[in-house]
């Protein structure tokens, strides 16, 4: 029997990247909860296995030469399952790059942009003392309409992000874009988008990973504490 992979997560939208892959590829794991808002990405064991203080990680047992491995970044770990599993990854050269460069696409662009609009619309304003922000409110709330625009049209293109079969980018992608409410973004001129949301929000393995531990998600907004171990560290 398969060892199972040890899964260091939260429900957050990079957590479900992983949860959602490990569902979809049915690799067996075992989750171990990182509580943000209490402080448990500062601890030393999880530092051991992430140095920079963010979940995911994930410790695969059987790696490399059949080694145990640790990994973090949520991007790695997407490529490392995909590497391992042969699947999602694009069955070709050309699929494999398309998958690679809108993965990226992700990492460096959709999360951390989406992220921030999430911070300086719904967290900030709610801080002591408040930061409520108009120029930082109204440039990250651009830029994510900028790039969900961008996926709109590559959408327009593709029945998925990388192309016309499902991948890892996919995964990286819907959990930011499936909070587009809160990002103060709209929809209505983004058809494609819309349809790829609900194709992938109907998928059993997507279900599954976002619904992990989905009611130990809070928005921290009231909590003082949580807030300066979560922004102010």
């Amino acid at each position: 029997m398969q060892e199972p992979i040890a899964l260091y997560y939260w429900p957050t939208p990079n957590g479900w990247k992983i949860s959602i892959a490990l569902e979809e590829m049915g690799l067996p794991y075992e989750t171990h909860l990182v509580d943000i808002g209490a402080g448990d990405q500062f601890k030393p064991d999880f530092l051991a296995l992430s140095p920079n203080n963010r979940m995911p990680a994930i410790v695969d047992p059987a790696g490399p030469d059949g080694t145990p491995i640790a990994l973090f970044e949520s991007g790695a770990i997407l490529q490392y399952l995909a590497r391992k599993t042969g699947l999602f990854c694009g069955a070709t050269e050309r699929e494999r790059i398309a998958v690679d460069q809108w993965l990226m696409w992700q990492m460096g662009g959709l999360g951390p942009m989406a992220g921030q609009a999430h911070h300086f619309l719904k967290y900030a304003p709610q801080m002591e003392p408040p930061q409520d922000l108009p120029y930082a409110k109204d440039r990250y709330r651009k830029e994510t309409a900028r790039l969900y625009g961008v996926l709109d049209r590559q959408l327009a293109r593709h029945a998925y992000v990388a192309g016309d079969f499902i991948s890892i980018a996919d995964f990286a992608c819907w959990g930011w874009a499936s909070l587009w409410e809160g990002q103060q973004q709209s929809l209505e001129d983004k058809p494609h988008m819309a349809r790829w949301l609900e194709v992938m929000g109907a998928r059993e393995g997507v279900q599954r990973g976002r619904a992990l531990f989905a009611e130990k998600r809070a928005d921290f907004k009231g909590d003082r504490e949580a807030q300066a171990r979560l922004f102010k560290r």
